[in-house]
């Protein structure tokens, strides 16, 4: 099976660098009759090159770290990958997310995932703690080794000033990534959450950049991906990967999309493409929600 190289970003701080294309595994691991599709497809992704691999407790309620777990071990001992190589990411409940419970919830992950280390830890989403707690609890998992850096998803701009105050200022800023609902389709976060992120050289991870498969529907798109030969699904995911500091985990359980999202990521938008899709998708004229799913 052909590996393709993948591109990857600096994360906030310069310690690691994180691929701007990985597997996402929202509503795997919830079906014992999908078990041996999805794990063939976690396996059929590290043999091509597939280095990122998203997933969350609340998936499946542990299933989808189970099964990461089960596709990681596989492939190393078939000699596919070294532990090192890969960048694994799981997240913690917001009821998790205290001094307490952090630190107990990062444990299951890592017995689940059968993992002495995670590669990033974010909070799923803001809950009853102060962000200060979670920062701290946070710290004190990359002091302790569990983790190698933390951040954060479904947070919006207020949210990360915020964020910065909890982790001391802005030169104290150790927030690695932060983790939103952002496609073609949802761009709210253009207008003043990205532009903020990348101004702190903090990449984006889109989940959903292809709106579940949504975008298949959309005959605008759908016409523009085929002057270039290509998928609408294909179209949107190089389009957001166009936005500098993106990164997009896009779930895929057959072979042919793993194979066509990466692809996708070695597609260059002319200027004309995506005027075109500006034309279809209008990007924000003013501060909108943050989408979740």
């Amino acid at each position: 099976m052909p590996r393709m190289m993948m591109n990857t970003l600096e994360l906030r701080g310069g310690a690691a660098r994180i691929p701007v294309l990985g597997m996402g595994t929202w509503h795997m691991g919830e079906d014992r009759g999908e078990h041996a599709a999805e794990l063939a497809a976690l396996r059929a992704g590290i043999a091509m090159g597939y280095r990122l691999i998203d997933t969350a407790e609340m998936y499946g309620e542990g299933g989808a770290e189970r099964l990461v777990g089960e596709a990681v071990s596989q492939a190393v001992r078939a000699g596919d990958v070294e532990r090192e190589d890969l960048f694994i990411v799981s997240k913690a409940y917001p009821h998790n997310a205290g001094r307490a419970g952090l630190p107990a919830a990062c444990e299951c992950s890592l017995e689940r995932l059968g993992l002495d280390y995670l590669d990033l830890y974010l909070l799923h989403w803001r809950g009853e703690y102060p962000l200060k707690e979670t920062v701290d609890g946070m710290r004190a998992l990359v002091a302790a080794g569990r983790i190698r850096q933390w951040g954060v998803s479904n947070l919006d701009i207020d949210d990360m000033e915020e964020l910065v105050d909890a982790c001391g200022g802005e030169a104290k800023l150790d927030c690695a990534v932060n983790q939103v609902y952002f496609s073609v389709s949802e761009r709210g976060a253009e207008f003043s959450l990205l532009p903020w992120q990348q101004a702190r050289s903090m990449p984006l991870m889109a989940y959903s950049p292809v709106d579940q498969g949504a975008v298949m529907h959309d005959a605008g798109l759908a016409k523009i991906a085929s002057s270039l030969g290509v998928s609408a699904a294909q179209l949107a995911l190089a389009w957001v990967l166009s936005r500098q500091g993106a990164v997009a985990i896009p779930k895929a359980v057959r072979q042919a999309h793993l194979k066509q999202n990466l692809e996708a990521a070695q597609l260059v938008l002319s200027p004309q493409v995506l005027e075109e899709i500006d034309r279809l998708h209008p990007p924000p004229q003013r501060k909108r929600p943050l989408a979740m799913i």
